[in-house]
């Protein structure tokens, strides 16, 4: 299954996302296609340690989470990252164009399956789920992922 969702990320993302139109709004929240792959990009920065956030989760409640992450639950439409993680408002456009975001978004997903491989066994922090290892961090990108191609109607809301 990892497999499967490692593939997702390596090749099918990127399929998907070449159909989506530059500029597009999502079903709901306030991003648009751009933003989302921006979005999508700084966590994998986040899981090659490119980007750092501290912990937001109380220890005690990181079983919770991680039973949450590691089951086949999908994220809410809305969800919201925490306050202290992520404002309400997108960030600012940090590429000129659609594509030059999705042609750095490749780059990083190149640089994060380079990371593990050279780091087996290493964990590094989210700042909701805690440490994840390699499996754990594939998880939560096609999770997070699955999620966003839902949002902008790539995906089917409710599969």
């Amino acid at each position: 299954m990892q497999e499967e969702k490692l593939e997702f990320i390596n090749s099918k993302m990127f399929e998907l996302l070449a159909s989506l139109p530059e500029g597009s709004k999502g079903l709901w929240g306030k991003m648009n296609s751009q933003h989302m792959v921006e979005h999508v990009r700084d966590f994998f920065n986040v899981s090659i340690e490119q980007m750092r956030f501290g912990l937001v989760t109380p220890e005690e409640h990181l079983p919770k989470y991680k039973e949450f992450l590691l089951s086949d639950k999908q994220f809410r439409e809305n969800t919201k990252a925490p306050p202290n993680v992520l404002g309400e408002e997108p960030m600012p456009l940090r590429f000129n164009t659609f594509n030059g975001a999705v042609d750095a978004l490749r780059k990083t997903v190149d640089q994060f399956n380079d990371y593990f491989n050279n780091n087996p066994g290493k964990k590094s922090i989210h700042p909701v789920f805690g440490p994840l290892d390699f499996e754990e961090w594939v998880q939560l990108h096609y999770k997070h992922i699955t999620h966003h191609f839902r949002q902008f109607g790539i995906l089917p809301r409710h599969a």
